[in-house]
């Protein structure tokens, strides 16, 4: 019953908003970003759900901030982007055997991660210097014992970032054309 009703759940939010392909197609982008190797074997972000948790919510955090300059259509893709963030949180935790009962507490935690982590990267990213951004980057991605986090790389990466996405058209950025730097 609880499977039917989410089903039917995901059904209308999929069909309420002709903004939701264009959320989709960016949710995507951000998710082959944060698969890139080069945040696990280069830069010791931890290849397990946490770390990889943590990547997707630095570069949802980046595309939200770039959607802000868009106004209102950028608050309308804003809300579908983080409507298919939940539903993947909810999809994955699904996947990896989490109990149907603990499930929405567990998305509401990811969710709230969320907010979380962008009030203190905005902050961060704000100020001059990137020592804090990789301070508030070491606090929140976990590490696993003999790996080394490159924050302060890290910092510099995510500074970057913000700086291309800030540079791409209006109509790439509404569209859902957006395309991250590369990793180093």
């Amino acid at each position: 019953m609880l499977s039917a009703t989410l089903s039917s759940f995901k059904l209308w939010l999929s069909s309420r908003s002709p903004d939701r392909a264009t959320a989709k197609e960016l949710y995507g982008v951000i998710v082959a970003q944060a698969r890139s190797p080069a945040f696990y074997a280069v830069h010791g972000v931890p290849d397990t759900p946490d770390g990889r948790y943590e990547v997707i919510l630095l570069h949802l955090f980046l595309i939200l901030e770039r959607l802000k300059a868009l106004g209102q259509p950028g608050r309308v893709l804003s809300q579908n982007l983080i409507e298919v963030f939940v539903e993947d949180m909810d999809d994955s935790m699904r996947e990896m055997g989490v109990g149907d009962l603990s499930v929405p507490r567990k998305v509401k935690k990811a969710a709230a991660g969320l907010w979380d982590r962008a009030g203190v990267y905005r902050t961060a990213l704000a100020e001059a210097g990137d020592a804090n951004l990789a301070g508030q980057l070491r606090a929140s991605i976990p590490t696993e014992p003999g790996m080394a986090l490159s924050a302060d790389e890290l910092a510099r990466y995510m500074r970057a970032c913000a700086t291309h996405l800030a540079q791409q058209p209006a109509v790439n950025v509404s569209a859902g054309r957006l395309r991250f730097p590369a990793v180093e």
